[in-house]
């Protein structure tokens, strides 16, 4: 079967690359488009994607948004057009759902929060599978047309793409970290910038927090206009796509505003805190009801303490269980 994958923001890098080496060893020839967006590129360098680049991000208005799919839609026709794909898969990728359905191609979507209202009345619409976690209860997908279409899997997406994934302290000496001295690990809002746009200060606030505090602390900026806010402040910034899997599971503590991260450390056992301001997901939802996710909601509630040696519980799955759910597009029901 030839497969088309397209990666649009840095999760999806992390969560398509196991399964694009399980579809590979299985014999599907896979060809890959990547979106220049935040560390997208780079994390296919890093993990040799072989890729062809396809368009850029073009803002967080809605008109710019707009214009983004469009044109990248389009560019991703031209691209695909005679290369007889079998299926397109994407996690989120409005752009290759469009492009596939203009080229009359299947495609299966995936995702695991639910409220992302414009992106999934596309995706949900033209994809011929919806592929989710359990915990998102079926109905609220409905009124994006994916009545029919879904395909739940168990856990997180997380247990899956970081199944084969031990830690690598290589990138403690890039980062010229001590072992010895606690370790906080925060991710940026998805926001252009901090201070001028988020519009609550609860991010500032720990960063302030931090500071005062004294540990390790390494922010994980999305853009170069956040890197540029948070510099100067005794934080360590890396300047290009580290390996932050491997900072997650040796940090004490990790704080994030996004939603990908949160759910990382969750998987690799890593105490940490949401700071994430929207409304919650399923997935979310179950987290904190279990414990293994914290809701932050004022700076001086954050606990500053060393991880046990041994860590949390991990829990490991099977990517090829997503593969057969994403490859079930192809199936017509």
């Amino acid at each position: 079967m030839r497969v088309w994958a397209d990666l649009t923001n840095s999760p999806h890098v992390l969560v398509l690359r196991p399964l694009i080496q399980a579809m590979r060893e299985d014999g599907h020839e896979v060809e890959v488009t990547a979106r220049d967006f935040a560390q997208t590129l780079e994390l296919c360098e890093r993990f040799g994607i072989e890729h062809t680049a396809v368009g850029r991000h073009r803002g967080g208005s809605r008109g710019g948004k707009a214009l983004g799919l469009a044109s990248r839609s389009l560019a991703l026709t031209r691209w695909a057009r005679g290369r007889r794909f079998d299926v397109a898969i994407g996690h989120g990728s409005n752009d290759v759902s469009v492009a596939a359905a203009l080229l009359r191609i299947p495609s299966a979507t995936a995702f695991d929060y639910e409220f992302a209202v414009a992106q999934h009345n596309v995706n949900c619409r033209l994809a011929r599978a919806v592929v989710v976690p359990e915990t998102i209860p079926p109905e609220r997908l409905y009124r994006y047309g994916a009545r029919g279409k879904i395909r739940p899997y168990e856990g997180l997406k997380e247990e899956y793409y970081l199944a084969d994934f031990e830690p690598d302290e290589s990138v403690l000496r890039e980062l010229s970290l001590d072992r010895d001295r606690p370790l906080v690990i925060v991710r940026t809002p998805p926001d252009v910038s901090l201070y001028h746009r988020f519009e609550n200060p609860l991010f500032a606030q720990v960063l302030d927090r931090l500071a005062a505090e004294g540990p390790q602390v390494v922010v994980l900026p999305r853009t170069p206009e956040q890197r540029r806010e948070v510099a100067g402040r005794g934080f360590v910034v890396p300047e290009r796509a580290v390996d932050a899997q491997s900072l997650v599971a040796f940090a004490d503590l990790v704080i994030s505003a996004g939603g990908t991260m949160n759910r990382e450390a969750v998987a690799l056992g890593t105490p940490v805190y949401t700071t994430f301001e929207g409304r919650l997901g399923a997935v979310d939802e179950r987290l904190l009801a279990e414990g293994r996710l914290r809701k932050l909601t004022n700076a001086q509630e954050l606990t500053l303490r060393r991880k046990p040696a041994q860590g949390g519980l991990r829990v490991r799955r099977d990517p090829r269980e997503l593969v057969t759910l994403l490859l079930s597009a192809t199936r017509t029901s």
